[in-house]
């Protein structure tokens, strides 16, 4: 049982030496787009192309890339650049947001909170990723693309919700 284990433990490290994922490629896909990420005025950004472009060469270029366990990981790997993007938005964007409510309150505005329209909207929104996500799993009727296909729904709709909060702080 346990040399079972100590097998498994073994390959996954294997495997997960043997991914080729650089986000730098993600990087300068959007220099090369000649964008900052940021949606100006509801249009997409020339970047939103780059999203999946370290996933796509992870699966090109990595051993097992084309293997699901492969697929699922480079894919992971992508959607993991982009949360810790999304979630450095979303933490610079409520401090900006929780200084205005306090600034907007002392001068005695009635002005709605910003602070809790932007954290509603934001789980709300991970509320409709997250179903987006499962019925993309669904159209895959239990086969094993179906995990692959989950992560790249996630990977995409994360990476549009950082740009959408990297909008709202004008960064670039």
């Amino acid at each position: 049982m346990r040399s079972g284990a100590v097998v498994l433990a073994l390959t996954g490290a294997s495997n997960a030496q043997d991914l080729s994922y650089s986000p730098t490629i993600t990087e300068a896909c959007e220099y090369a787009q000649g964008s900052d990420g940021i949606v100006s005025m509801g249009h997409t950004p020339a970047a939103i192309e780059c999203i999946g472009v370290a996933a796509q060469a992870c699966m090109i270029d990595s051993r097992i890339g084309g293997s699901t366990a492969g697929m699922s990981a480079c894919f992971g790997k992508e959607l993991d650049y982009w949360d810790a993007r999304l979630n450095n938005a979303y933490s610079a964007l409520m401090e900006r947001l929780e200084t205005s409510d306090a600034e907007m309150s002392e001068l005695g505005s009635s002005a709605p909170k910003q602070v809790p329209a932007l954290r509603d909207m934001q789980r709300a929104w991970i509320t409709f990723r997250d179903a987006k996500c499962d019925f993309e799993r669904s159209n895959w009727g239990g086969g094993t693309g179906g995990g692959p296909a989950t992560l790249a729904c996630l990977m995409q709709e994360t990476a549009e919700q950082a740009f959408h909060l990297e909008s709202q702080l004008g960064e670039g």
